[in-house]
């Protein structure tokens, strides 16, 4: 007689559906036979110039190492993460991807009694890591598809740890400016953490988003949580990072797991950070690609959410489920939003401009067949 091993498993893991990604292109070439070179992926928030030339050039150098293990610190990722931030390296925590300092945050200070607060429509993990510890998750209603900031102080209570808000948010695009995000850290009490989720904040020029790194001087609890997936094109080798004062970081590093980040990503992401190149022409391209797709939504009757990420949410007004399921069938892969409680949108990532040309290509042929 075999054992009921979830049933085994803390509540909070109990109760946990997995995150689930977008679809990957050999999975969809084998359920449909399609031929994988035909298939558009635009439903993970990838960049589409493929990864930086020089950090494909230190990875190669880095190859004849990868009999040892990385170095556990990440001692010149940090140190450069530092100068290029401002802080000292006492404020840096790498992690596998940034998801790994979600998991850090509330390994660290969240527990059964205690919860997390964090906006409807906001990035799946921010529920899941709260809940795998068995806190928790008090979801505050969104406005206009973006974070209340008044409604989530008002959440607050004693027994509140971690306030999780990101900017832009994933995966409606929202934003909020300078102005809210410094009246809502005023007024967050100094024993609540505030993770501020800025995974895509490359995107972004000048004045258009606040920038955290601004706010750690004056906060204590603030702790800014970055990544190397989506503008500087490494999603695969898995590295993120969070800034904060000395005490959180020091906290975080002692739940972090040893080697959490690998030798490959850590060269990797030191070289990507030295490619000023490469990352303008990545804002070139999202900024050219989202111009493309709203003027074809707005060609096709359709409304959308405004963005400042790398990725679109599309407003069908009615089940966007079989939508996707015939986008599929010609071979693009965008990303349904349901799971989110968003049925009747569909979150398109920015692409090539032959990417995007071609998923609307296929869209409209989609909708003029009803």
């Amino acid at each position: 007689m075999s054992c009921d091993f979830l049933a085994l498993a803390v509540p909070g893991v109990q109760k946990l559906s997995p995150y689930v990604p977008g679809k990957p292109v050999d999975e969809l070439a084998r359920e449909l036979n399609l031929d994988p070179a035909g298939i558009v992926k635009l439903a993970s928030n990838e960049n589409p110039l493929g990864p930086s030339p020089k950090a494909l050039e230190a990875i190669r150098a880095e190859l004849a190492e990868l009999t040892r293990y990385p170095d556990g610190n990440g001692f010149e990722l940090k140190s450069k993460l530092a100068a290029r931030c401002g802080v000292s390296v006492a404020q840096v925590t790498l992690g596998n991807g940034s998801n790994d300092i979600l998991d850090l945050v509330a390994r660290a200070w969240l527990a059964p009694g205690l919860n997390a607060v964090f906006s409807q429509y906001a990035f799946a993990v921010y529920p899941i890591a709260t809940q795998a510890v068995g806190a928790q998750g008090r979801m505050v209603p969104a406005k206009d598809h973006g974070h209340d900031l008044e409604a989530m102080l008002a959440a607050i209570d004693g027994n509140t740890r971690v306030v999780f808000i990101a900017n832009p948010n994933n995966p409606t695009g929202t934003w909020f400016g300078p102005d809210a995000l410094e009246r809502f850290l005023a007024r967050v009490p100094q024993d609540v953490l505030v993770v501020l989720d800025e995974a895509y904040i490359e995107y972004a020029e000048g004045d258009e988003l606040p920038d955290g790194l601004d706010y750690l001087a004056g906060y204590s609890n603030l702790i800014v949580s970055r990544t190397f997936s989506k503008a500087y094109g490494l999603a695969s080798l898995r590295v993120g990072y969070a800034l904060s004062s000395p005490q959180v970081a020091d906290a975080l590093n002692r739940v972090r797991a040893p080697f959490n980040v690998n030798s490959l990503a850590l060269v990797a992401a030191c070289a990507a950070l030295d490619d000023a190149e490469y990352l303008a022409a990545s804002r070139r391209t999202n900024d050219a690609g989202m111009a493309q797709l709203e003027a074809g939504f707005r060609e096709l009757g359709l409304q959308w959410i405004p963005s400042k990420g790398n990725f679109i949410a599309v407003d069908f007004a009615r089940d966007a489920a079989p939508i996707n399921q015939a986008l599929l069938k010609e071979g693009v892969i965008v990303r349904p939003v349901g799971g989110y409680g968003m049925p009747t949108f569909l979150r398109v990532s920015i692409g090539t401009q032959a990417e995007n040309a071609r998923f609307l290509d296929v869209l409209g042929q989609v909708l003029a067949r009803g």
